[in-house]
């Protein structure tokens, strides 16, 4: 469905009872709400929770920012490298306020909230901008954004920025395969063709690569986010995979040592994504960081 929020419109999934715990679930760069995959949703409405997903802005059906042009990432990547400002369409912080926005929309006072990836740090800022807001955060192959931390080995960095073109979705979906392939879990691989499903399922719900561009971006230009992290006070489960190639585990360990109520949890043979194999125990954590 969709809701105004935040000033803008915003594509979002509300499932669950209406009197469950409230459970926010952000995700991450150019990814869709369907990319928390349903078997999981359905698992935590199991448990007693409202479900909640959403669309950030500039991706899945939500509000597109096309009027601001498209990025060029190499670029953008080149001036971020050599300490030149950026200038983001919008930043995490407006995309944080977008999540307080849905709540308050959906007449939610406050949220257990867990982010992955850019949805991570989206949720950084909105227990941060909004505290009142966020019962519980869950951070989830996320990172402070600190410069010092590792990040991805070159090759991969190379082609997370070589997109194909904009209007070839054939392209699109054989590209976004090689880079789920790249940085999924080396125990837990998705089989080939089930890869293949879902990115297809994805391109054809909605194709945004400028969004993706835009949303690339406001990351770089948010910078290092880790003198504000020590003032987030809500309990925090900080979840990372142990062979994550994308965001490294050295990620988590700054996560949890910046904030102080965070409660570390690694998994050995998990990459960047969320097999279905741990879904089981990514519910028990999420339940574990509720405090029921």
């Amino acid at each position: 469905m969709q809701l105004s929020a935040n000033g803008i419109h915003l594509e979002v999934d509300d499932r669950g009872p209406a009197a469950g715990e409230p459970l926010l679930l952000v995700m991450g760069l150019g990814m869709q709400l369907i990319a928390w995959p349903e078997g999981l949703v359905d698992a935590l409405v199991a448990r007693g929770f409202r479900v909640v997903r959403l669309d950030n802005r500039d991706a899945g059906l939500s509000q597109s920012f096309d009027a601001a042009g498209r990025p060029a990432l190499w670029l953008e990547a080149l001036r971020h490298r050599g300490g030149w400002p950026l200038r983001p369409a919008y930043t995490l912080a407006d995309m944080a306020d977008d999540c307080a926005g849905v709540l308050e929309a959906l007449g939610l006072r406050s949220a257990h909230v867990w982010g992955a990836s850019m949805g991570g740090m989206i949720a950084q800022h909105l227990a941060h901008r909004h505290p009142h807001r966020v019962r519980s955060l869950g951070l989830v192959m996320t990172s402070s954004g600190a410069p010092t931390l590792p990040g991805p080995h070159w090759r991969l960095a190379t082609l997370l920025l070589t997109p194909p073109r904009p209007d070839d979705r054939d392209a699109a979906i054989a590209h976004l395969v090689r880079i789920h392939r790249a940085i999924g879990s080396p125990r837990w691989p998705t089989p080939p063709d089930e890869l293949r499903r879902r990115v297809a399922t994805a391109v054809r719900r909605s194709h945004r690569p400028d969004g993706t561009a835009r949303q690339f971006v406001a990351i770089a230009a948010d910078g290092d986010r880790s003198r504000m992290l020590p003032e987030i006070r809500c309990p925090t489960t900080v979840l990372h995979g142990e062979h994550d190639p994308l965001v490294p585990v050295a990620a988590a360990h700054d996560l949890a040592r910046l904030i102080p109520q965070a409660r570390l949890v690694t998994i050995d043979g998990m990459g960047h994504d969320l097999p279905e194999a741990l879904w089981p125990r990514f519910v028990d954590e999420i339940v574990r960081g509720a405090g029921r």
